[in-house]
């Protein structure tokens, strides 16, 4: 609220008491005008923009590796499962079959029987809660139908892999060319254009000079954000720091939950702004402009697709800059705090850690159960009515 409150409220506050509304509003576009106004609404989306690059590290870049992976492996077959299940069912009521018989000549079963009892009943409970999901995903006609495009969700697993691991590339050249030019953590690891290539950098300027490609596959990479974003949070649902807040389950979520997540996949949207900048940050800093910077007798052209301004002071270069090109207003807003920068830098690196170690893992998992996450241990036996409270 403080932080919404310092962007829309003057700082200048007028003398005359006996002003008029319209010249509070006055007042209020002329305060937004200047660097006040611009200095507390940029602070406000930057400080909302660092919450949403900790949730697509949470979320985002384990579901980059998870949602291609799960679409590849696919799930365990229903009536595999159900066998299994069906054997489970026995040797448990056996288990409790032999506990019960201790106690037939009227003895009281110790304390550890009556754990173990109460241990054996609430996991046959699960288990014919197991049974009756497992039964009907099987005679479903929707499970058919999965089964018949297995092919195309194969195509898709590999087509989404490729497509993470180029965003993971182009992120990793964005980190390393600042993390080789830049001025340094002072500065946030600001950079005036490119010195190491990637392909969306290289793409994106290439797709401007046909309208509107470019915008198409904006809005697509925000698209993908957004359904690995989902992907990462169904796997893992609602955490704050080690504690599991809320499951997210077909059918069987919580109001409460379904408002944490869109309130992450809000966050998460925001930090894409950023996100495209890191892969293509000469597309979000100029877009198509060209310029010519004259210092002396050396000459230097600068286009979208490189630079060659190595050799030049970054301070000298970016007042050049400044007086012959007009940066972006999205650019302006994501560096106006050179400490948001750096948080951006270092939030990258942990992006691309996440994600590689959620690509491990995720080689390493077996296939999905077919009802995963459909059943808990938790859960009450009237829980397969639930659906009938917050799912139609």
């Amino acid at each position: 609220l403080f932080l919404y409150y310092s962007a829309f409220v003057p700082l200048d506050i007028p003398n005359k008491k006996n002003s008029t509304e319209w010249e509070k509003v006055k007042l209020l576009f002329e305060e937004f005008g200047s660097s006040h106004g611009l200095t507390a609404l940029s602070f406000s989306i930057s400080s909302l923009t660092v919450i949403g690059m900790l949730a697509a590290i949470t979320y985002t870049a384990y579901g980059m590796s998870a949602l291609p992976l799960n679409l590849i492996k696919g799930t365990t077959s229903a009536a595999y499962e159900r066998l299994e299940n069906t054997e489970d069912i026995e040797e448990v009521e056996q288990h409790l079959l032999r506990i019960k018989s201790k106690c037939r000549d009227g003895r009281p079963l110790s304390s550890r029987d009556r754990r173990t009892l109460q241990q054996l009943e609430d996991r046959l409970r699960t288990l014919r809660r197991r049974e009756r999901h497992l039964e009907s995903i099987e005679k479903s006609w929707w499970t058919k139908f999965c089964e018949a495009i297995r092919p195309l969700k194969i195509v898709w697993g590999v087509f989404f892999i490729i497509v993470a691991l180029l965003f993971t590339v182009s992120l990793f050249l964005s980190n390393l060319d600042k993390a080789l030019h830049s001025a340094g953590f002072d500065s946030g690891f600001i950079i005036l254009g490119t010195n190491l290539t990637n392909p969306l950098n290289m793409l994106l300027p290439v797709l401007q000079r046909v309208f509107p490609l470019d915008y198409i596959l904006i809005t697509t990479i925000v698209m993908y954000f957004i359904f690995t974003s989902m992907a990462g949070i169904r796997n893992m649902g609602i955490w704050f720091f080690w504690i599991r807040l809320y499951k997210i389950r077909r059918g069987k979520t919580r109001p409460q939950a379904l408002l944490f997540l869109c309130m992450i996949l809000l966050l998460i949207v925001l930090h894409t702004s950023y996100m495209i900048y890191s892969l293509a940050p000469q597309y979000v800093m100029y877009g198509s402009q060209k310029y010519l910077v004259q210092w002396g007798a050396i000459v230097a052209t600068y286009n979208q697709l490189g630079n060659s301004f190595r050799s030049f002071p970054h301070v000298i270069l970016f007042a050049f800059i400044l007086d012959q090109c007009i940066v972006t207003r999205t650019y302006l807003f994501l560096h106006k705090f050179w400490f948001f920068s750096a948080a951006y830098y270092f939030g990258n690196w942990a992006f691309i850690a996440v994600f590689l170690i959620g690509l491990i893992v995720s080689c390493c998992k077996g296939k999905k159960s077919v009802i995963e996450g459909e059943v808990d241990d938790n859960d009450s036996d009237m829980s397969d009515d639930e659906p009938s409270v917050y799912y139609h």
